[in-house]
């Protein structure tokens, strides 16, 4: 092998006979729970067919008082004391998810010990290759079809996504956040609005005209078109990390990726409510409903996040003789107001999302180091758990799954994901360099439409969609499939050579000096100051 040091080959050898055997130990507990549970039930049935027989037999002999005794004698039978058991049926369901979590860890260590892979494909790509793997041999050893192997949504929602954006949020650079908290606003709410719109109204008249073979009304359109414009762009972060992209770039991406999964998941259950009442029972009434719950929503899960977050920099200040509980308050407020959100039916994403910024930034002051530095590598660690858990689930649904393939759907569906994608933020940038003192270049506009990607969110907004009420559900689980594999394996793959060849501005090398730190902050002060004067806003003004 090119450009492997034998200490490599060696760790890829080792690498790749652990996952065969972690993968073989949890196919054959998987069979064997399949086949016990089948002879179990077999058992079962003729358990209760020699019940049956015995109980007619009984009734024949009853007067011999020598079957009497034998069955006596049955009876008082007892078995012997076992020194060891099999109970795996007990803990299969935890043992499994170890096990999958374990051979999607131990792929990872392969996947870097190649030199050249990680800057070739994303991490994403390989979770998701490995799901397909695991269920093309689910699938032709039969075990699939005994046991289920599917995302539920219910569980994508409450445990999965939570860590993925509460460490995003408690993350979040807070100033330079702040400084572009308009553009990232844009970008994130009125930039879905169009994404929505203009999807759900192009494939609408698509099948209006009659271009896509299956009829779609233009509520359900609507529908789709709201869930497949939640953007994940996890492989691009990644890249722009590896690759030191500048602050604004980096920023506005990560800011409009984080709160257009919110947007998203408000504008998705708008529009199944719309469906839920009916296309012809709508009345103007209900469309000024819908746009007043967006607002409430929005606004109402940022305001839980912030008072939680306030809870716990409140709380924290009392914690100095119960250090060791410090980080315990950071992740049960955290969950708290994700939860509390969802019982009234609020963004718990987006107060997840404010409530980690506003945790941060005043708890950590309060906190030991220690405490510090255990929240930051749990909150990694969860959020890298769910996105392997979610990712290898995408490529296991692709093989087990049944699919409803709608070829003319699924190429207009891409086709206007990417137009409206990037006239969305191409009209946004305009807009918005009117205003700002940094402008967005076209590069910089073209990498922040290229990074569009799909997830995890619009697929498991996609499952939750109801059979009975959206008979196209299987077409739009399908789509959404070839969406994310189409955004995460072409676009996600090919954006480090696009980023490199447009010569995108890259971060400074060197950490800033404690002299140039205390000039930039003068500067800002003199900047807001100046802006005041003149009337213009900046990216000063917020902050002072």
């Amino acid at each position: 092998m090119m450009g492997i040091s034998d200490y490599n080959i060696f760790g890829l050898r080792f690498v790749f006979l652990l996952c065969l055997v972690i993968f073989w130990i949890d196919l054959i507990l998987i069979s064997s729970t399949a086949s016990a549970s089948t002879v179990s039930e077999y058992s079962s049935r003729s358990s209760d067919l020699s019940k049956t027989i015995d109980e007619e037999k009984h009734k024949s002999v009853s007067s011999s008082d020598h079957v009497e005794e034998a069955h006596k004698e049955k009876s008082n039978h007892t078995e012997r004391y076992k020194i060891v058991g099999f109970e795996f049926h007990h803990v299969e369901v935890p043992y499994v998810i170890c096990l999958w979590i374990l051979l999607a860890s131990v792929a990872k260590i392969g996947f870097h010990l190649y030199d050249k892979l990680p800057h070739i494909f994303p991490e994403s790509c390989l979770l998701i290759t490995l799901g397909i793997l695991v269920g093309v041999t689910l699938y032709f050893t039969e075990t699939a079809s005994s046991t289920q192997y599917t995302l539920d949504a219910n569980t994508f929602f409450l445990f999965l996504l939570p860590p993925i954006i509460y460490d995003a949020g408690y993350h979040m650079p807070n100033k330079p956040f702040f400084n572009n908290l308009g553009t990232i606003l844009l970008l994130a709410v009125v930039n879905t609005l169009w994404n929505t719109l203009g999807i759900g109204l192009g494939l609408w008249g698509m099948s209006y005209l009659g271009w896509i073979q299956k009829n779609v009304s233009i509520l359900h359109s609507f529908v789709f078109a709201a869930l497949i414009s939640a953007v994940d762009p996890v492989a691009v972060l990644a890249i722009f990390e590896e690759i030191q992209v500048n602050e604004i770039l980096y920023i506005i991406v990560f800011g409009e990726s984080l709160l257009n999964d919110g947007v998203t998941v408000v504008i998705y259950r708008m529009m199944e409510g719309f469906t839920e009442i009916g296309e012809s029972n709508l009345e103007v009434v209900d469309f000024f409903a819908g746009i007043l719950q967006f607002f409430v929503v929005c606004l109402g899960g940022t305001l839980i996040g912030v008072i939680y977050g306030l809870l716990g920099a409140f709380i924290t200040k009392y914690t100095d003789h119960v250090r060791v509980i410090e980080p315990l308050f950071i992740f049960v407020l955290g969950y708290l107001a994700y939860l509390t959100s969802e019982i009234f039916e609020l963004s718990g994403i987006l107060a997840l999302t404010f409530g980690g910024i506003i945790m941060r930034h005043y708890t950590e002051a309060n906190m030991t180091k220690k405490s510090t530095t255990t929240v930051k590598y749990f909150m990694k660690l969860m959020a890298n758990i769910s996105e392997t858990i979610i990712f290898m689930f995408l490529g296991l649904s692709t093989v087990i799954d049944s699919h409803d393939w709608q070829i003319d759907f699924i190429l207009f569906a891409i086709l206007f994901c990417l137009i409206f994608r990037v006239t969305g933020v191409i009209f946004l940038a305009f807009m918005v360099n009117r205003r700002r003192l940094i402008r967005l270049s076209p590069i910089d506009q073209f990498i922040m439409s290229y990074g569009g990607l799909r997830g995890g969110i619009a697929f498991c907004l996609a499952l939750l969609l109801d059979a009975e009420k959206m008979p196209e559900r299987a077409m739009f689980v399908t789509t959404t499939l070839v969406i994310v594999f189409f955004t995460v394996f072409i676009q996600g793959i090919t954006i480090k050579p696009v980023v490199n060849a447009l010569k995108v501005e890259r971060a400074g090398e060197k950490d800033p000096s404690m002299n140039e730190m205390i000039h930039k902050r003068l500067i800002d002060h003199l900047m807001a100051g100046m802006e005041d004067i003149v009337g213009r806003t900046g990216d000063n003004s917020m902050k002072h």
